[in-house]
Formats: structure tokens, C-alpha cells, sequence
């Protein structure tokens, strides 16, 4: 199925083999080990992520919860009468999907999935991009679509991309998408990307945004066993980048285009989620719940205070 596929997603596979995703999930790890795929959060894809990107349809199954979270969070930065630009994604899409409600704004893409998720909302202006149609993420590249972006000056840019690492930034495995990319951040005066804790410490062939250029990461609170993303986070919080971490309650999605459930939102301008933060050195701290627990009585009694209120 990953063959013929490009990816697919752990409950997809439950299904048709007639089998629990606990089982799944281990005979997956064992065909990584043997070289024959790669894992992903809540899927897997073919392996060699230098040089292969999945498409659309494979994309959008794969960590759904994640990215609704990120979205409605993403979506709360963005304020009425505001001019920005969005580039293709998944995540983006999603976000699209949000700021169908924003009056007054204005969005600049290449995506023809973003224009089509804003295109009957009345008090929003959608501007296209012009260039060749990419059929894998249904997004305009090439010359045509760099050379409509010369001159534009925009407050925001909102992107996705396959990898984001500390070191390269953010990056994506097919050339004329990584140069697009390019032109749209141009464009802003701040960078704002969009990565579900999977992509964290991925490295990919292009580089499209070196972290130095990122402004914010909205993500995902990744999971307590994830120490690879957990010390991505801390690395790209030391070098500037403000961390905003969207936590779901609510895990369940409607059918796609629908509606979604709305998740719970908790943003934080700190570099990491749980207590591994106190275990890494150098770069900003924050002190766990837990050690708020252990702080002097009279420090004590107004935590318990403020989670009585």
C-alpha cells in the first residue's frame, strides 16, 4: 500500500488488514528497521524523505488532529483588515479554512486549495499568484508565479513545508516549491510557520526559510517518548524563534472539508512543552507544574489560588 500509495496512515492500514493499530503500529516499526519504509506520526511513507514527497491525498490524512490544533491557533494571530500571504500545504489549508471569518483581509496565495477554501467568503480578498499548476499539492510554481510576487509588502507569511530543523529552517523536498517559498517570504515582514512535532529535526533536499528569517513556529505538543522533538523546539527557541503551542482535548475531525471539532488552544512563548524543559541546558527555562508545587508556601498557596480560580 506505501508503494503504491506514497503513504498512508496507521488506521487506514488497521482497517484493511483486519488488525488493532497497536498491532500495526509494531509490525510498522519493524519494516522501518529493515530499511522498507519510514515511519510517520500516526502513518508511514516510503522511504528516502531527502529526495520524495508525498502527495496531497497522502498528505492530508496523516496527523489531522495536529494540524486542526495549529490552524485555530494560527488563525487567533491573524486580526481584521490585515494583508498576508499563505503558501500551499495541507496546514495551511486548514487555516484557510479559518480565516474565511476574518473581515477585512486580504490573502495572497499560490494555492488553489487555499483561494478555494476562502472563495465564497464574502469580506475576504483572495489574490492568486500567477505560474505553472503543480498537480501533487495543487499549487502554482515557476517563473510566473515568483514574478507576480515582486513588490508585494504584506504583515504576515504563513507557511508549511516537509522538514524543519534548527539548523537549515524550514525546508521541502521539490525544488520549484522551495522557490516559491522563497518569494513569499520576500514579501513579509514577519514568518510564521506552520509544523505539526512529526516535521521537527526533519531535514529535507531545499531549504526554503533559514531559522534565522522565522518569526514564530505554531506546533503541536509532541508526545512525552519524543525527545528528538522536544530538543528541536529548545534549539530553535535559543536561536530567537517564538514558540506557540497549540494542545488538542478534542482530537476528532469531521469529513474532510467539513467542519471540525474546535480544540482547546494554549499558547505559550516558551521553547518547550513538559518537563524536559528543566533537563536541557542554556536557552529560556520554564518551570514545570510540578515544581511549582515545590515553591515556598506563600508562593504555593497562590498557584493553588490561581487553579481554584
Amino acid at each position: 500500500m506505501v508503494r503504491a500509495n506514497g503513504a498512508v496512515s496507521l488506521r487506514e492500514l488497521a482497517r484493511v488488514v483486519q488488525t488493532s493499530e497497536v498491532t500495526v503500529r509494531r509490525d510498522v516499526r519493524a519494516l522501518e528497521a529493515e530499511g522498507l519504509l519510514d515511519r510517520r506520526h500516526g502513518g508511514a511513507v516510503l522511504p528516502g524523505g531527502f529526495t520524495r514527497e508525498s502527495g496531497f491525498p497522502q498528505k492530508s490524512h496523516l496527523a489531522t488532529a495536529e494540524k486542526t490544533a495549529i490552524a485555530d491557533l494560527a488563525a487567533s494571530l491573524v486580526e481584521e483588515g490585515e494583508a498576508i500571504v499563505v503558501g500551499a500545504g495541507t496546514t495551511t489549508q486548514e487555516l484557510a479554512r479559518r480565516l474565511a471569518r476574518v473581515p477585512g483581509l486580504t490573502v495572497v496565495t499560490n494555492s488553489l486549495l487555499v483561494a478555494q477554501a476562502l472563495a465564497h467568503a464574502n469580506r475576504v480578498e483572495v489574490v492568486m499568484t500567477g505560474g505553472t499548476l503543480r498537480g501533487s499539492n495543487y499549487a502554482l510554481v515557476g517563473s510566473g508565479a515568483e514574478q507576480s510576487l515582486q513588490g508585494l509588502r504584506v504583515s504576515r507569511a504563513f507557511l508549511s513545508g516537509s522538514g524543519l530543523t534548527a539548523e537549515r529552517g524550514l525546508s521541502t523536498s521539490n525544488m520549484l516549491s522551495a522557490s516559491v517559498d522563497r518569494a513569499l517570504v520576500q514579501a513579509a515582514a514577519e514568518v510564521v510557520v506552520l509544523a505539526d512535532h512529526s516535521k521537527l529535526g526533519t531535514d529535507t533536499m531545499f531549504q526554503t526559510v533559514p531559522t534565522d528569517v522565522i518569526t514564530r513556529l505554531v506546533t503541536d505538543e509532541p508526545p512525552t517518548h519524543d525527545d528528538r522533538a522536544a530538543t528541536e523546539l529548545q534549539a530553535l527557541a535559543d536561536q530567537g524563534v517564538q514558540i506557540a503551542i497549540a494542545g488538542a482535548s478534542a482530537t476528532g475531525t469531521g469529513p474532510a472539508g467539513g467542519d471540525h471539532v474546535p480544540a482547546r488552544q494554549t499558547r505559550r512563548d516558551v521553547p518547550l512543552p513538559g518537563q524536559r524543559r528543566n533537563q536541557l541546558p542554556g536557552g529560556p527555562q520554564l518551570r514545570s507544574a510540578s515544581a511549582l508545587d515545590q515553591a515556598p508556601p506563600e508562593r504555593a498557596a497562590r498557584v493553588a489560588d490561581l487553579r481554584r480560580r
